[in-house]
Order: C-alpha cells, then structure tokens, then sequence
C-alpha cells in the first residue's frame, strides 16, 4: 500500500508514516499540496492520502477530482478538533485521524479505506490446485487472465501473484475499466501531455507508466470499448504507449493482469472484443472457482472474517454456533466471497450473545426489526446518553413493512437509514455492512438530508451528517 503524507504537524505526521510503515505502507511525504500533485502527476502514485488539517482540503480534493486520480483522503490533526474534522469531511475527507496516533488505529484507517490485501484464506482441494497452479506461475513475466464471478476474489488473486513475482518490491498499479468512462480511460492507461484536451492542466502520467518495472492489473478489460482495444493490443505487444498529445513513443516493462467476471470466448464470438487482443491477455488463464464450489473454505473464511471484524471493531472474538454454522454451509453465496465477508462483518456487529448465532446471520442483505435487535453493550459503551435514541426503530420495510408498492429508491433509502441507526450513526460500520463504499454512503445521506429526511448524527454527536 502507497501512503502519500502531506504537511507535518509539528512531526505528527512524521510518526505516523513510521507507523504506517511498520504496517507494511511504503510512504513519501512532502509539505503541501502543489508538491503532492506534481508527483502524483509525474507517476508515483498512491493508495491513500493523509494532509494536515490546517491545509486547504477543498483545494485537494478539487484538483484530484479534476485530474482524476482517484485517492481517497484523510484529514490528520492534533486531539479532537471537532471543527477542522467536520469541514475536512465536508470537504471530501473520507476520514479524519486524530494524532499522535497509535498503531490500532493506524490499521484500521488503512485497512477501511484501502481494503488491501494479498491473503487469500483457503483449504478446499479446488482452490488448493488453484492456488498451486498461480504459484507455480508467479516467477514468470507471462501475462495472466484471471476469470470468475462477481465476489470471487480476483484482484486479491492478483495480488496474490504480484506478491510471489519478482516484481514484488517494485508498485501493483491497478485500473478498473468499467468504472471510468470511454473517452477518459485512454488518457487514464497512456496518460496525456499538458493541454491535450479540456482539462489536461498538466503533464499526467498514466497507469502503463506508473507502473513501470511492476505490475499493471486492468479489472474487468471485458467492459473496454472496442476503439481503445486496438490501442491497448500495441502496448501489450510492443510495451510501448503514446501519451494523448503526445509525439513520442514511451516504453515501458510492465507484468500485466487482466480479470474478466465475463465469459471472454463468448464475448468474442459476439464480436464486442478483438480475438488477437483476448489471446494476448489469455497466455495463463487462472478460473477462480464460486464460493459453492469450494464448500470446504466457507467455514474457515467465516473465522478468519469474524476475527478480522472482531478487531477491528475493538469488539470480543466469538465463536459461530452450530446453527449459523449450518446456516452459512447451506447458503448457495450467489456474491461469492464478497457476500460471505459482508455477512459475517454484519454478524460480527449483530451477535448479542455469547457466540453467532443464526439470528445474527442476515443473508441477502434481509434486515430484522431494529428493535428486536439486542445492540452489544461492548458497541454501544461509549455512546453518550443523549445519543441513545439514535436506536430507536424507524419505519422501514426491514421492520414488516410491505415493499410492494414501493420504488426500489424508498426501500434503499430505508435501508441505508436503518443500517446506519444500528451502527449509532457510525458511517464506516454502515458502509461495511452495506456492501457500498463510504463515499457513496455519504453522497446518499447528504441527498437524503437536502430532501428533508432525518439522518443520525455521527457517534460523537458533533460531526455533521454527512
């Protein structure tokens, strides 16, 4: 994980970084913000950023959503400064990080907002042959498609493999085509020169480019438009890339992964991708089985999950009772992986009594009554009493209410609001058990609170409802 630092805090931030570090991040760290633009600019990329509170954030986050870089953003500060807080989440912080800041609460902040990880948790004789066989071809420089379904784990796979290669100490750079839109994403692999087009306020390194001497993962390459695939065929075959605007070819050594949750051979057939450019990608092909295809790892990744939530949410490790056991091996886990994480992170959140039980095993994102719902005193100890009606029910489909007749915008709307009552307005707990990303979390309660709906306060009953 690429941490980028900007500011210093008396030597706050400093600390921090070394703390980052011993957490595995390789860090860099300069003094404001035009520093920390120009080299992301120049292709060094980062995973998170973190800036002192007393920088211009809003300037920050306008000039990475202009250029593009999609960093999520953490506001540091001395102690509790509830006022800078507020205005960096107002501005676009994902998080603000009080410092001095210890080793806890540095994991957490990287493990919510990145969610990296190369571990892959496994037993079942299927992924056992899986995994030796992407072992065997780590070492390589081959390039590597790895297909499956949603939720399946490819991207940890890929990491998995960048891990084992000998590119392991050099950047995993990674882009999903799906995600940006067709007559960006040249400009996002090859990157541009200043003034190529609207908006290029500056030179910009592209993803081929910073990844150099590493490996570049392009997910889900089955949703690139065709007009670019020609483009991407050149540079695969030649490791050379033309920046949009530019007049000099740029070569770069790259080991190259692409996933795919498609059938490629169909899509092929269907002529929405070239066949030279699917057999460049297909040198290696690793299949990632479905979750039902691999029953034997569902109760081992249900314990590493519920360890992994248990400490992260500073809550007791409990044990899964045979009944949600049961529960779990019966489910056919049609989000893979990606679904059974969400369930035991909700379950984790949930289980009132001694050990999981069935009743906190919630599948298909159903959600019980709020109120027939026992809150965990280890959760909710440190929560003020004037907070404590933030746990009272609201009308929701969750609670019996018929979603016959409703949007599907009025049921989502509920869910949102629901969930994040439970977790005592706690917005990265709520986002964790939706499934959604914290940011989209906030966009929704902010669409939500300009409508006039009611949304509860955050759990330190001063940062604004966002």
């Amino acid at each position: 994980m690429r941490l980028l630092i900007i500011g210093s805090l008396d030597g706050h931030m400093s600390s921090a970084g070394k703390l980052a570090i011993e957490r595995g991040a390789r860090v860099s760290h300069v003094e404001d913000i035009d520093t920390g633009l120009n080299a992301l600019r120049s292709g060094q990329g980062a995973d998170l950023i973190m800036i002192d509170i007393k920088s211009n954030i809003a300037k920050l986050i306008t000039s990475l959503k202009t250029e593009r870089f999609h960093i999520p953003v953490v506001a540091c500060g001395i102690g509790n400064d509830t006022h800078g807080a507020v205005q960096a989440i107002k501005a676009g912080a994902k998080e603000y990080l009080p410092l001095p800041a210890d080793n806890k609460l540095i994991a957490a902040v990287l493990e919510a907002v990145t969610e990296e990880t190369a571990s892959v948790v496994y037993r079942d004789p299927v992924m056992v042959r899986t995994m030796a066989m992407a072992d065997q071809i780590a070492s390589s420089d081959a390039t590597i498609l790895i297909t499956g379904e949603s939720g399946t784990g490819k991207e940890v796979m890929a990491r998995h493999i960048h891990s084992k290669s000998r590119r392991a100490s050099q950047k995993f750079v990674s882009i999903n085509c799906a995600a940006i839109p067709e007559h960006l994403l040249e400009s996002e692999l090859f990157g541009h020169e200043k003034g190529a087009f609207t908006g290029a306020v500056a030179r910009r390194i592209g993803k081929f480019e910073e990844a150099d001497n590493g490996t570049l993962l392009l997910d889900e390459i089955s949703e690139m438009h065709p007009s670019l695939q020609a483009k991407l065929l050149r540079a695969i075959q030649e490791r050379v890339i033309d920046r949009v605007g530019g007049t000099t070819p740029v070569k770069v050594n790259i080991r190259l992964i692409a996933t795919s949750n498609r059938n490629m051979e169909d899509a092929v057939r269907a002529g929405q991708f070239r066949e030279d450019l699917y057999y460049r990608l297909n040198v290696v092909n690793i299949r990632l089985p479905a979750l039902r295809e691999r029953p034997n790892d569902i109760e081992l990744l249900a314990n590493y999950f519920i360890k992994k939530y248990s400490e992260s949410n500073d809550v007791p490790v409990k044990k899964l009772a045979d009944d949600a056991r049961q529960k779990l091996l019966g489910h056919t886990w049609r989000g893979n992986v990606r679904e059974l994480e969400n369930t035991l992170h909700r379950a984790v959140l949930l289980a009132s009594g001694p050990t999981i039980s069935t009743d906190a095993i919630l599948l298909n994102m159903t959600m019980p009554a709020l109120g027939s719902v026992a809150v965990d005193n280890t959760l909710a100890s440190n929560i003020p009493a004037k907070l404590v009606s933030a746990t009272t029910p609201v009308e929701a489909a969750g609670n019996g209410a018929p979603m016959v007749g409703r949007t599907v915008a009025d049921v989502e709307r509920d869910l949102i609001i629901q969930t994040l009552h439970h977790c005592l307005g706690n917005r990265t707990h709520a986002a964790n058990i939706l499934g959604i990303s914290i940011r989209t979390l906030r966009n929704k309660l902010k669409q939500y609170s300009d409508s006039g709906v009611p949304v509860p306060l955050s759990a330190d009953n001063e940062r604004a409802a966002l």
